[in-house]
């Protein structure tokens, strides 16, 4: 797993229009980087929706939360909408910043071959350093959203 103190692993993925998204785009902001296994299941639906409720919090401290899955585009354009996420999801359909992270969930739910991200969060800086890291001892266990915010304060 990417470790706190390393530089975050680079990546260009594309959010649900299809247009490319660098973590490069944030320099010099403080970025709040949350991958889930799957749009459309419980947990990451709850998950999500509780970033989009604090976004208030995460903004005031100029901080950028982007969410991460492994769904086309598309999907994530629906699960986007449904739920009135205010950030954006980007589609990691090939699984170059899921193994750049070292956060690879092989053969998720039992689906042989099928590799989802780990449920994660990764707080990093305007430097691109990685200052918080914590992957999900399960998929069905989400972030404590208070360490994630305190972890953000801690940057200001």
């Amino acid at each position: 797993m990417a470790q706190v103190s390393e530089k975050a692993p680079h990546f260009t993925l594309i959010d649900s229009a299809r247009k490319q998204v660098s973590l490069s785009d944030f320099a010099g902001k403080t970025v709040v980087l949350v991958f889930i296994p799957a749009a459309f299941t419980g947990v990451c639906t709850k998950e999500l929706c509780s970033f989009r409720d604090s976004i208030a919090a995460f903004n005031d401290v100029g901080a950028t939360v982007l969410a991460i899955d492994v769904d086309a585009p598309f999907t994530n354009a629906a699960f986007a909408e449904k739920n009135g996420l205010n950030f954006p999801i980007l589609s990691d359909y090939d699984r170059k910043a899921v193994r750049a992270f070292d956060i690879a969930h092989d053969d998720f739910a039992g689906m042989v071959g099928y590799t989802a991200a780990k449920r994660s969060v990764f707080v990093i800086d305007g430097e691109g350093v990685i200052r918080y890291a914590w992957v999900a001892p399960n998929p069905g266990v989400e972030p404590s959203y208070d360490e994630v915010k305190a972890a953000v304060a801690a940057l200001r």
